[in-house]
């Protein structure tokens, strides 16, 4: 889909289909207004009969549109009774407009939906939401369907429209903005949609070398098993034993501003299928754990965007990639390992297996000399439970990167909520033949998986998303969502 930044009246611009908005009980939009004086009254009269739904996020195509306007439909999209809209209902209608343009049979349209008054938020972000919004309606994830049928008549084009010259720059960086963002959140979904045996380690570091091949600004190291030997990385290996899947280390390095500058390090879990090892996982729904590697699929998203927009800010992104399977070789419950930083770990179960290449790759982080590391995981299902699926787990050692990370979240309305790392915790880790254990038992499963990473982040300020809840959906919807890549370009582009 293409997108433009146009400015003039709402019933002046030739389109398929023009978008406004309309709150209850009555009131129309600035851009609606002018319709409806164009068009004779027909908005209003639509409204007092009722037919026109005020409800925020309903919608009402009109076909072939009274008076004196340009285009061919108007859809207006209800706003609901505030005046002024939350982020969380802006967000709702955009992506009813971009639904519904989908179903219109218009080929092109223009939004003045970035008009809407939005509390704390301006142009720029709106327009970014638009588009965002916009291509995630048009997703579709056939790239393995033989039969795959495009729509009949899909959007190809939108607008974003301002009445004023005046505000044209704020968006366009607007949609600058949310085309590379829809570009990383796009490229993460694809990668988590694709099956395990095509979208395995060595695949992922053929990604990476492909992003490089686009943008010139990145450097691609992949580190094999040799290598990972070498630098003595055994909880890493320890995961791989059981596949005949070699596993790599990704690192993929950014550097848009000056060399003395300390780099963000982004360290991704890559289990690319995660049957739990010989403690083996439930069969139902066990195919979506080809999602464990949505963390990795998000950096991925994340480092694309940043190099697409030319950031100035220093950034890696750090991949342990592997499969967790059961063989003759794999790890066994009771196993002792050695990790890079030379802590044992006693493996009390293998299924949380996530934390044993995470702790290898954020020793191996310390490198970098970074600035801060934050650690993105499909982690725990505690996390679940204790969240639900609609917020990111967030844990740090370092409040002002949690209180920068929860501010990202919430403009970027791709939320984090903080739980607590105290010592407590870090307690249920004691193993009676090892430096630690790999799991703290049954109670805050999410705390003590981050007290765990938290012996390896000792020498620098870190964070941990537990993504397990928010990177993919189940059911009819089932598919990877591309979180946290918004909530992340947020936190980086709030450092530029």
């Amino acid at each position: 889909m293409d997108f433009n930044v146009k400015s003039g009246d709402s019933d002046k611009l030739r389109s398929g289909c023009v978008v406004v908005g309309a709150s209850a009980p009555r009131r129309l939009s600035a851009a609606a207004e002018r319709l409806d004086k164009a068009g004779r009254g027909q908005l209003v009269a639509l409204l007092k009969s009722g037919d026109i739904d005020t409800d925020c996020g309903k919608t009402t195509l009109i076909y072939s549109p009274d008076g004196r306007i340009q285009a061919k439909r108007i859809l207006v999209v209800g706003c609901g009774k505030d005046k002024q809209l939350s982020a969380k209902s802006f967000i709702k209608i955009v992506s009813a407009a971009a639904a519904a343009l989908q179903r219109s049979g218009a080929t092109d349209a223009v939004s003045y939906l970035a008009e809407l008054d939005v509390v704390d938020r301006d142009l720029s972000w709106k327009a970014a939401q638009i588009v965002t919004a916009s291509r995630d309606a048009v997703y579709r994830f056939d790239e393995l369907k033989t039969d795959a049928k495009a729509p009949k008549r899909p959007l190809r084009r939108l607008a974003v429209a301002v009445s004023s010259r005046d505000h044209l720059d704020a968006v366009k960086s607007g949609v600058a903005n949310g085309i590379a963002i829809a570009n990383g959140i796009e490229l993460a979904r694809t990668l988590g949609n694709r099956p395990g045996n095509l979208c395995t380690p060595r695949d992922l570091a053929a990604q990476a070398r492909r992003l490089k091949k686009i943008h010139s600004a990145l450097k691609v190291e992949v580190l094999d098993e040799k290598a990972m030997k070498k630098l003595g990385m055994g909880a890493l290996l320890s995961v791989a034993r059981g596949s005949r899947q070699p596993p790599r280390l990704i690192v993929m390095q950014y550097d848009g501003a000056d060399k003395k500058t300390k780099p963000v390090i982004l360290v991704g879990k890559g289990v690319t299928f995660d049957s739990g090892g010989i403690s083996i996982k439930p069969g139902a729904a066990m195919d979506e754990m080809k999602f464990d590697m949505c963390g990795a699929a998000s950096v991925f998203g994340t480092v694309s965007v940043v190099a697409e927009l030319g950031l100035p800010i220093n950034l890696v992104g750090i991949i342990p990639s592997t499969e967790n399977l059961p063989d003759g070789d794999a790890s066994k419950p009771g196993d002792i390992v050695t990790s890079m930083s030379g802590q044992t770990i006693e493996v009390l179960n293998t299924d949380a297996e996530g934390r044993l290449i995470l702790c290898d790759a954020m020793t191996y982080a310390d490198k970098f000399k970074p600035d801060v590391v934050i650690d993105i995981a499909t982690l725990t299902g505690a996390c679940i439970v204790a969240l639900g699926h609609h917020t990111t787990g967030l844990l740090s050692n370092d409040q002002e990167l949690a209180d920068a990370l929860l501010s990202a979240g919430q403009t970027a309305f791709d939320r984090a909520w903080q739980l607590p790392l105290w010592d407590e915790y870090d307690e249920q880790l004691v193993s009676n033949f090892a430096d630690m254990a790999n799991i703290g038992g049954r109670g805050a499963g999410t705390i003590t998986a981050a007290s765990f990473l938290g012996r390896f982040t000792k020498d620098y300020r870190w964070a941990h998303l537990d993504i397990a809840g928010v990177a993919w959906k189940s059911g009819k919807q089932k598919g990877a969502t591309g979180r946290p890549v918004p909530l992340l370009m947020q936190f980086l582009m709030d450092r530029c």
